[in-house]
């Protein structure tokens, strides 16, 4: 072998045994660099199991939370339900109640009504009896002396038919039968042209009239009972209403000239009280 094939030898010698024991070491550090990797790993697990655990404790204590708001929402929509139940049953005791009590409260109504009808019935037979015995008793007492009446402040003579006669007519304006008591006082006057009523007649009639809305002849009338005595007791009266029928027929100045005359007159009556507070609302031309 020549030195230089010796050489050659001896160099790859050296090379072989150093990439020998360059492997040996490359082995060593890949062994630590698989045992770092599988611990960092099983690290990783444990801490992944661990990561688990705790999420599904965390898990189980939401579920459980969310089971105990259910069931108290049960719980409350129960309670709530019975309450509303019981209002119900409440509510519909209190109707049938009230129903019960408008069933009863009709059933007096009918019968308060039928005990009305009875007693009108009643009344128009009494009243129909007490003219007749009044009838009777005009007709047996015509032929009387006349009566001394004191009537409105005044005071006079008549005869008894004559008194029950207008009496009939007031009664009947105080009935409210407005119509018939116009009618009846007519009658009278006409009957009694000479009356001492006639003054007192005058005026229910005009009155009655004025309820009638008869302006106009109310206003007549009352301009006659006022050119007679007055000393009559309704005279205040009979110008305060005579003033509110010229109001009605659109005649302020006459309301305002009886109205003055009325406070002039009669200045503590309770008709010039009514004439002071109709005059500043009159609408004058």
């Amino acid at each position: 072998m020549t030195h230089s094939n010796a050489l050659r030898l001896a160099c790859l010698t050296l090379w072989l045994a150093s990439s020998v024991q360059a492997a040996v070491f490359e082995d060593d550090e890949a062994r630590r660099a698989i045992l770092d990797l599988r611990q960092r790993v099983e690290n990783l697990r444990q801490a992944q199991q661990s990561s688990e655990a705790g999420l599904q404790r965390s898990i189980d204590a939401v579920v459980k939370s969310q089971q105990a708001v259910r069931e108290q929402a049960v719980r409350d929509m129960q309670v709530e339900a019975s309450r509303l139940q019981q209002g119900m049953l409440q509510l519909q005791a209190q109707i049938d109640a009230l129903k019960q009590t408008i069933a009863e409260l009709r059933g007096e109504k009918d019968q308060l009504q039928r005990e009305i009808s009875l007693l009108q019935k009643s009344q128009k037979e009494s009243l129909a009896s007490l003219e007749e015995r009044i009838t009777k008793h005009d007709q047996r007492f015509s032929k009387l002396e006349p009566l001394v009446v004191q009537m409105d402040g005044l005071e006079f003579q008549v005869d008894p038919t004559e008194k029950k006669d207008f009496e009939l007519a007031l009664a009947t304006f105080r009935k409210g039968e407005f119509a018939g008591a116009i009618t009846a006082f007519a009658a009278f006057l006409r009957k009694y042209p000479e009356t001492g009523f006639r003054q007192s007649a005058l005026f229910w009639m005009a009155s009655a009239k004025y309820v009638k809305r008869e302006y106009l002849d109310a206003a007549n009338q009352l301009k006659a009972f006022l050119n007679m005595n007055e000393g009559h007791a309704k005279f205040s009266e009979a110008m305060l209403t005579l003033a509110n029928a010229q109001i009605e027929l659109k005649l302020p100045l006459e309301a305002k000239k009886t109205l003055e005359d009325l406070i002039a007159q009669f200045p503590t009556s309770e008709a010039a009280d009514a004439a002071k507070e109709r005059l500043p609302k009159l609408k004058l031309p």
